[in-house]
């Protein structure tokens, strides 16, 4: 499924349009024109086209029938290259200049702190960071609606499993940026909670990771499993390395690597490792949701990936935002209807919003690979 993104390229007079972007930057009362950044190249590229394009394809349906009274959802999409000040220009752009309802899917934790300041400068809406940093959950924002599960959730979830079959000694490599400083609060939490000694936790560099380095502090004090905090690349880099060197330990990767991207990356060396998830499966065909997304993916050939999925529910709760924002809709009613979703039901996935409470959802839930490189739930 082929969606054209905005490109939007940072040269030294400033930011540089394509024409083709240059032609769509016009609005109409017909439309209701969302924005996002997010790193459509560079390191999450995989994860992330996969995501808006499940987002997308929910659009598509909700345009074909008609729009949202009457009137059509139209994504507009900036490249940021997972890159935080790259971020922040975009959402200026789309704030200012494309004169957007609100800001949707960004990716990333400290790129969508880069934006924070912008979005309440300009009190506009910011509907389902892809990030469970505990930082946006935690913290009360009244432009931010989270949809997703924290980061710690999951660490906190996979720390448990581990316990639970007679694993105690539990490493965490995590990259070094605010993703992976809050995936080390949940870890270490958890491990105290256990009583289990925290054993180690390795910090890498994201733009640069030294494996060998990497690995080498985590066999001093050899784990018996291990959870990683990384990028689909990065991530998969360590995956590798741990089978080339006979490295028997249990692996877990959190959802940010629940795409079909990670597992191309990853390849036949991924049999085994547990990833965490935070929305049902999209092959799950007896829920509401399940049923919908398998439509989806037929008319627009998505790549049926929890990646996707997770575009899907967002895009879902915001359409759902706008309905009940009214006929001419703003960011004050848009804001107002997501409050008023109190324990709503997506098609297998409860939203619970209110006017003090914008984290959304606390769904987890751990799957594994198999040999075939398939989800296991």
């Amino acid at each position: 499924m082929q969606f054209k993104i905005l490109a939007a390229v940072l040269g030294a007079a400033g930011v540089v349009f394509t024409s083709t972007a240059l032609a769509e930057l016009a609005s109409g009362e017909d439309k209701i024109i969302i924005g996002q950044t997010a790193g459509f190249t560079g390191q999450v590229q995989g994860p992330v086209t996969e995501m808006t394009n499940g987002a997308r394809a929910y659009f598509a349906m909700v345009n074909q029938q008609g729009g949202v009274h009457g009137r059509r959802i139209e994504l507009r999409s900036l490249d940021d290259r997972f890159d935080p000040k790259a971020a922040a220009l975009n959402t200026e752009i789309l704030i200012t200049r494309d004169k957007v309802l609100a800001m949707f899917l960004t990716r990333g934790t400290p790129q969508t702190n880069a934006v924070l300041p912008l979005i309440e400068q300009h009190q506009v809406p910011l509907i389902a960071p892809s990030t469970g940093a505990a930082t946006l959950a935690d913290t009360f924002n009244q432009f931010v609606f989270n949809v997703r599960a924290k980061y710690q959730k999951e660490v906190e979830m996979g720390v448990e499993q581990f316990a639970t079959v007679g694993l105690s000694r539990i490493s965490l490599l995590h990259v070094d940026d605010a993703f992976g400083s809050d995936a080390l609060e949940g870890y270490v939490r958890e491990m105290k909670r256990r009583k289990l000694d925290v054993l180690q936790s390795v910090r890498f560099n994201r733009e640069a990771p030294n494996i060998e380095e990497t690995i080498a502090a985590l066999r001093s004090r050899p784990p018996q499993a291990v959870i990683i905090a990384a990028a689909a690349p990065t991530a998969a880099a360590f995956i590798k390395q741990f089978r080339l060197r006979g490295m028997a330990m249990q692996v877990m990767v959190l959802s940010n690597n629940s795409s079909q991207a990670f597992l191309d990356l990853v390849g036949a060396d991924g049999a085994g490792v547990i990833v965490s998830q935070v929305t049902p499966p999209p092959s799950l065909l007896v829920s509401k949701l399940g049923k919908e997304f398998s439509i989806a993916s037929k008319a627009h050939n998505l790549t049926q990936s929890y990646a996707a999925m997770e575009g899907f529910v967002a895009a879902k709760v915001l359409v759902e935002g706008l309905r009940r924002a009214g006929s001419n809709p703003t960011r004050k009613s848009l804001i107002r209807g997501l409050e008023s979703m109190r324990n709503v039901d997506m098609g297998g996935m409860t939203v619970d919003y209110g006017e003090a409470r914008h984290f959304g959802s606390n769904y987890v839930e751990l799957t594994i690979l198999n040999k075939e490189r398939k989800f296991i739930h």
